[in-house]
């Protein structure tokens, strides 16, 4: 497995090792050992989750607030831009988003640690997400950081996005700001 810096600090692309032959191909997309000795602010998984969605489907920006989780992402069908957004308020890069292309047919995987809000647009005919959580599904600490908000200068490449209601509703930056003095 290759460990890959991104723009974002402790946000890791991993390639993942293929082995192919006559009959196709084999690849370890998790190894615990592995894993805590290359990410950086490790922590065990104890969810997995998994989306499917069409193409031009927004889905984020999103994360919890007191129980921020850490996301390891693979793209197991189709190709995504996947999005991530420094949300640590005491952060040098707090606000700062970066794009990431991925795709099945690449074997990547990206380490998203907790203090980072999570998204990705669909740029296939479909996709299928599936990504492990270090922390649990907590439905009252979701927060949805607007997945359009200009202040953090995201260029998404679709001109008709298909977004869901409460991604719609997203806080803003500047709300985020505000809501994060009062914890």
């Amino acid at each position: 497995m290759k460990v890959t810096d991104t723009a974002l600090q402790d946000v890791k692309l991993m390639t993942l090792d293929v082995h192919r032959d006559n009959r196709g191909y084999f690849l370890e997309t998790f190894q615990a050992r592995r894993y805590e000795a290359q990410l950086p602010g490790y922590q065990p998984f104890v969810q997995d989750n998994c989306s499917y969605s069409a193409r031009n489907v927004v889905r984020g920006l999103h994360y919890q607030l007191k129980h921020p989780q850490g996301k390891l992402v693979r793209v197991a069908r189709g190709e995504i831009i996947d999005v991530t957004v420094d949300v640590r308020r005491d952060s040098p890069q707090f606000g700062q988003a970066q794009m990431v292309a991925m795709s099945a047919q690449h074997f990547t995987q990206l380490w998203v640690p907790p203090g980072y809000a999570h998204g990705f647009v669909v740029v296939s005919d479909d996709a299928l997400v599936e990504y492990k959580c270090t922390d649990f599904y907590q439905p009252g600490d979701e927060v949805c950081l607007r997945w359009d908000d200009p202040a953090l200068g995201i260029d998404w490449p679709v001109s008709e996005p298909v977004v869901s209601e409460k991604d719609r509703q997203g806080l803003s930056l500047s709300a985020l700001c505000e809501l994060r003095s009062v914890f």
